[in-house]
């Protein structure tokens, strides 16, 4: 077996998982660094970070096409949940940022964006429990991070599910890698902008 039949035979999501490793592990890092969890103060910093992102991909969620291949799609957005996070600190929402980066994607590259945001979803556990070691709660401060009503092993496993049964063609699969880079390039100006 080579490594090319090893690659075809991963599905797109380890593909995506793979592609993005590293990135992904820089993005925490750098989030982890401006220690969002040590203050308030902190914490309403991070909080801009997270409701720039979900208003740049809050498009997303009411495209059609998308919708389509994503069950359940337009209940998945995070962004009303963040809004309260904020109000619910006393802090304010951050300046209109101009349009939503995610505007007006193809089917590929809005998976690759969804990817990265509906992923973040398995990490918010830890970050809910330092949340709540500052007062927070999935009623007070951190409801955004709070995980779905179907638990967050298995929302991910439906939506992942659900990401993987798309048919596209390898160029198409090249295109949602690119949108996953493009999220977190995204994120981590949003990171460099709220938290550096």
């Amino acid at each position: 077996m080579t490594l090319d039949d090893t690659t075809t035979q991963l599905t797109r999501a380890e593909r995506l998982r793979s592609a993005n490793h590293t990135t992904h592990d820089a993005l925490d890092t750098a989030i982890m660094a401006a220690k969002p969890f040590d203050s308030l103060t902190n914490y309403g910093r991070f909080l801009k970070v997270q409701y720039a992102f979900h208003r740049d991909v809050s498009p997303l969620y009411t495209d059609v096409a998308v919708a389509a291949l994503i069950p359940d799609l337009a209940s998945l957005s995070r962004l009303d949940a963040v809004a309260r996070d904020i109000a619910s600190i006393g802090a304010a929402l951050p300046g209109d940022t101009g349009i939503p980066a995610a505007t007006g994607l193809a089917v590929p590259e809005a998976l690759g964006w969804l990817y990265v945001v509906e992923g973040s979803n398995l990490g918010a556990a830890f970050l809910l429990k330092a949340a709540k070691k500052m007062g927070l709660s999935e009623t007070h401060g951190a409801s955004h991070l709070a995980e779905a009503p179907a638990g967050r092993a298995a929302h991910w496993r439906l939506f992942k599910d659900a990401f993987n049964a798309v048919e596209f063609t390898e160029v198409e699969d090249a295109r949602v890698i690119a949108g996953a880079n493009a999220a977190f390039v995204r994120v981590r100006a949003l990171v460099d902008l709220h938290l550096g």
